[in-house]
């Protein structure tokens, strides 16, 4: 099993993540625009894997498996 991480404060809102794994990534609203939110923090199987393609495919490489 691993935690997934979303660093908010870096996140710029594009949605990349939630197209590529809305079962575990979620656009919030805050004061400063969109930010991504994980759904489910702690992932195993085939989620890793899905939460690898969001790792992939984030433009500003805030997203993490620890």
């Amino acid at each position: 099993m691993a935690k997934l991480v979303v660093d908010e404060e870096k996140c710029i809102g594009c949605g990349a993540c939630t197209s590529e794994a809305p079962e575990l990534f979620e656009l919030i609203e805050t004061d400063s625009g969109y930010k991504a939110k994980v759904k489910k923090e702690q992932v195993k199987g085939k989620e890793i894997e899905q939460a690898q393609a969001a790792i992939n495919v984030c433009p500003v490489d805030v997203i993490s498996l620890e």
